[in-house]
């Protein structure tokens, strides 16, 4: 199982093609990733989206132009080592691919950013259910009406994460999660989704949709799809992504964030 592997052992089967799923749940305890590649010229002004904008997109690493092993991750290559990219010309999702080695060229900026991915097995730890893993599911991610400060050509609305839970579990998760500031940190907003501009949760807009038991409130967090969304909205030649859910996994444990 997926569960069992190490991330380097992980990305070994995601560049031989065995491993096609998200990410969620596997190799816990280690820091995932979103992942955005963009040309050079464009990319002081997405890093100053990210500098802006820090719950959504907390800074991982920056490659240099052309580079594709990331500090966090020895021996990964970004090209192949993600088990779904997207691929936008133009602003407009061209291709949904295994591999992006045939458009990445040198001079394409790479960015990875935190995921609330990382912090799941430290909820679970501490007796916080997490249900997207309970139920073997992608997370579920919503576009908000809230608006991420612009940078340059990039803006892009708040995009959220929601785990569903017990008010007394949500308070615990609040003071999990604080710690982890560069995997988005503390929930942004607590139930009336509709206050987010969120109008039927059973409708994540991207995802899957989770069970809500009775006595349960959604507790959303910022979510690094927003950098998917602030990156395609420039309209560049070539934006490469991370498929929502299917991200980078590093070898740079969980925890070691918290000392950041």
């Amino acid at each position: 199982m997926a569960k069992d592997l190490t991330p380097a052992q992980l990305r070994e089967e995601i560049r031989a093609g065995k491993w096609k799923a998200p990410t969620t749940g596997v190799a816990p305890g280690y820091v995932q990733a979103n992942l955005v590649m963009l040309p050079q010229d464009a990319a002081f002004y997405f890093l100053l989206f990210c500098v802006r904008n820090p719950k959504p997109c907390p800074i991982l690493d920056v490659l240099e132009p052309g580079q594709v092993e990331p500090k966090i991750a020895k021996d990964a290559d970004l090209r192949t080592d993600l088990p779904k990219y997207r691929i936008f010309e133009q602003g407009k999702l061209k291709d949904e691919v295994e591999d992006v080695r045939n458009v990445f060229h040198d001079e394409m900026v790479s960015f990875l950013l935190g995921c609330s991915f990382s912090f799941e097995a430290a909820l679970v730890a501490a007796g916080v259910p997490v249900r997207n893993l309970e139920e073997d599911k992608n997370v579920s991610m919503y576009i908000t009406s809230r608006d991420c400060q612009p940078a340059g050509p990039f803006s892009a609305p708040l995009v959220v994460t929601m785990r569903p839970m017990k008010p007394a579990e949500a308070v615990r998760a609040i003071q999990v999660t604080t710690r982890f500031h560069l995997t988005h940190g503390a929930p942004v907003h607590m139930g009336s989704p509709e206050e987010i501009g969120i109008k039927d949760l059973d409708r994540p807009d991207f995802g899957d949709p989770v069970t809500i038991r009775s006595g349960e409130i959604p507790v959303f967090w910022a979510c690094g799809v927003t950098s998917q969304l602030a990156a395609t909205s420039a309209s560049l030649p070539l934006v490469v992504t991370h498929a929502p859910g299917h991200m980078f996994v590093s070898d740079l444990r969980d925890e070691h964030l918290t000392l950041l």
